[in-house]
């Protein structure tokens, strides 16, 4: 392995994810100089001994033989498999990511969406998640997520579910498995998709890697979806996260009456993001123009809709219980009667009204509709 390969595996272990003085020293000097400056004592005074702390525990040797173990591999910038989106985090970009999985994750970031939100979601959040999760992954794009319980879980399961590719990103090592119980979730991701984390093998999640994981999720996605989030919430900092990516930026509307819903509807009131309510809606925001713009919604089409201004005025004055002759149905419609014998005549075309012995009615089921 080459030395800024294994410089940069270190690095992962010495500093917390999204350490910007890290990814600024790396940049500016590269991994190798950083971590030789880290070993002599020599890096940014008193603020480089927090790094020094955890010398003693590096064992580069060892992450590498625990990474092969759980068929996971390091990337790094400059490597094919390196997503480009995350360079968008500028100094704040992983020093590396270990990756376990099928795919490539260049690949899988190419045509991506983050879909985020509520641990503790409702029945709704979930049925929503999981179609979005199944309606992007049809439409040929990588759904990226937390694996966290509640939206991340139905996002992933709904791609899953349709054999499409969804992105994992972990609070803790491609090995540790957290929350426990999504084992088998979580097997299923690598075998369809990827799962990746800024931390070595064998890191144990934390609240702050929790939160630094959301800026690495906002980031591989074209735009990021918040299905259900309180006020307060980890979905809306990752939405945030987007934002200051220049990220689009979505939410999806709940009842008014549900503080699941309170901060999606906040984000569209005073952020600006883009309410979305099914794959479509998500498409026409992060799709290529002309490809994936979703069609303007309209009601289902009526008979009458097809009448212009004249013709709803003989229609509102024909008779609904008992049939009247053109006369008087001109005469209620305020216009001539051979006008009015043509509109009808196209009315009974329509089956919006119908002649009995040479009077005219309302076709009574089509009532409803006019």
């Amino acid at each position: 392995m080459d030395p800024d390969r294994r410089a940069r595996a270190a690095l992962s272990r010495l500093a917390e994810p999204g350490d910007q003085l890290i990814g600024a020293r790396v940049a500016a000097l590269g991994a190798v100089a950083v971590l030789a400056r880290i070993r002599a004592g020599t890096f940014e005074g008193e603020r480089g001994e927090r790094y020094a702390a955890r010398l003693p525990g590096l064992d580069v040797e060892g992450d590498l033989v625990a990474a092969r173990r759980a068929g996971a591999r390091l990337v790094v910038p400059g490597d094919e498999e390196w997503p480009a989106p995350v360079d968008d985090l500028g100094a704040g970009r992983p020093v590396a990511l270990w990756v376990s999985g099928a795919g490539r994750l260049d690949r899988a970031a190419r045509r991506a969406v983050s879909v985020v939100g509520a641990r503790a979601c409702t029945h709704y959040g979930e049925r929503v998640a999981a179609d979005l999760g199944a309606g992007l992954a049809q439409r040929g794009w990588t759904v990226v997520s937390g694996a966290a319980f509640g939206i991340d879980a139905a996002a992933h399961r709904g791609a899953l579910a349709v054999d499409g590719v969804t992105v994992a990103v972990l609070a803790g090592g491609v090995d540790v498995v957290y929350p426990r119980s999504h084992d088998r979730l979580l097997a299923q991701v690598r075998e369809r998709g990827l799962v990746v984390s800024e931390l070595p093998p064998g890191s144990r999640p934390t609240r702050s890697r929790f939160l630094m994981r959301n800026r690495v999720i906002a980031a591989l996605g074209r735009g990021t979806v918040v299905v259900e989030a309180a006020l307060r919430s980890g979905a809306r900092r990752t939405a945030d996260d987007a934002d200051q990516l220049s990220r689009a930026v979505m939410a999806v509307p709940g009842p008014v009456t549900s503080t699941m819903s309170a901060g999606c509807h906040e984000m569209v009131r005073t952020r600006g993001a883009a309410l979305v309510t099914d794959t479509a809606d998500v498409l026409d925001q992060v799709g290529e123009l002309g490809v994936d713009a979703a069609p303007q919604r309209r009601g289902d089409e009526r008979p009458q809709d097809q009448l212009d201004e004249t013709g709803m005025r003989v229609l509102d004055a024909v008779p609904l219980r008992r049939a009247a002759e053109p006369g008087s149905v001109a005469r209620v419609a305020g216009l001539d009667v051979p006008t009015v014998l043509r509109i009808l005549v196209e009315l009974g075309r329509l089956g919006l009204a119908h002649q009995e012995a040479g009077r005219w009615r309302r076709t009574a089921f089509r009532r409803g509709g006019t």
